[in-house]
């Protein structure tokens, strides 16, 4: 259609062959291969002039419409690689979403106004692909999953409970001590019941209790009713702790740090939307 439109605009297959960057030969086969398609003469040719036929005029009118088409949505298909446009789909675990990243995602809408996202907040692990997820977040160790990996920072946990319940049940001052106690477990595929410490010597403690959660603002609503004893991450707590709705218990241990990571799908030609996502993120939580 290009070289046909040239054909037309520029006065002959001698013109058009230049502008094209092709042998006036090659662009008579396009003209014959469009015609041969077609099965309708599109030119009158003769050794001196040319002129189009009333199909090639037509024809001629609706090529122009449609290169002008296929030229705006190669302009559009560019600007928005160019510049971070569009939606993102993400995933989060629901304390994380809640507590730490929708303050930095009101700060990245701010800087990229021509993004949306939509946030999904849910502990379980979801499938990127399967889901239509741009991105997620996830806590652990990524070994073997075939996703692009971005860590971002560590995050604590600590034990906590509330004062009523220390009173009437005592405070454990060593980690074996709190399997005489009724702790509050966070309840994912099946509930963490064996509490890791790391010091000041290893140690892996199971503990039981009457309650397991799979939703870490829930459990901070138990521990601060009194039920029993926490595990939680820092950023859930910390308010409560400093306000002295909870106390800290063995704060001479520590549990190892779970390691916060973005990941999203292998791709040699990321968008911007997701590159500027990516960036932001390793900036505010890294």
């Amino acid at each position: 259609m290009e070289v046909f439109v040239r054909v037309v605009e520029l006065g002959g297959f001698t013109a058009a062959a230049e502008a094209s960057d092709i042998s006036a030969t090659m662009v008579s086969n396009h003209v014959r291969a469009l015609e041969k398609r077609l099965g309708a003469r599109l030119l009158n040719r003769t050794t001196r002039r040319q002129s189009l036929t009333e199909i090639g005029s037509a024809y001629y009118a609706q090529c122009i419409d449609i290169l002008a088409r296929i030229e705006a949505a190669d302009s559009e298909a560019h600007n928005m690689r160019a510049r971070p446009t569009g939606r993102l789909r993400i995933s989060a675990p629901v304390t994380l979403g809640s507590h730490i990243l929708v303050p930095v995602l009101a700060d990245y809408l701010r800087e990229f106004p021509d993004v949306s996202i939509e946030l999904q907040l849910n502990d379980r692990i979801v499938d990127l692909v399967e889901d239509a997820f741009d991105a997620a977040f996830r806590f652990g160790r990524m070994r073997g999953s075939g996703l692009v990996v971005r860590p971002l920072r560590d995050l604590t946990r600590v034990i906590c409970a509330a004062p009523a319940y220390l009173d009437a049940h005592g405070t454990p001052v060593e980690p074996r001590k709190l399997q005489g106690h009724n702790c509050l477990a966070f309840h994912h595929v099946i509930p963490e019941l064996e509490w890791r410490f790391d010091g000041p010597q290893l140690q892996n403690i199971e503990v039981s209790g009457q309650l397991t959660i799979n939703n870490g603002p829930a459990l901070l609503q138990a521990a601060l009713n009194g039920i029993g004893i926490v595990m939680l991450p820092d950023y859930l707590v910390d308010e409560h702790l400093r306000a002295g709705r909870l106390t800290r218990i063995l704060p001479d241990y520590d549990f190892p740090r779970a390691p916060l990571q973005l990941v999203y799908l292998p791709d040699r030609h990321m968008t911007p939307k997701l590159r500027s996502f990516v960036d932001f993120m390793a900036v505010r939580l890294g």
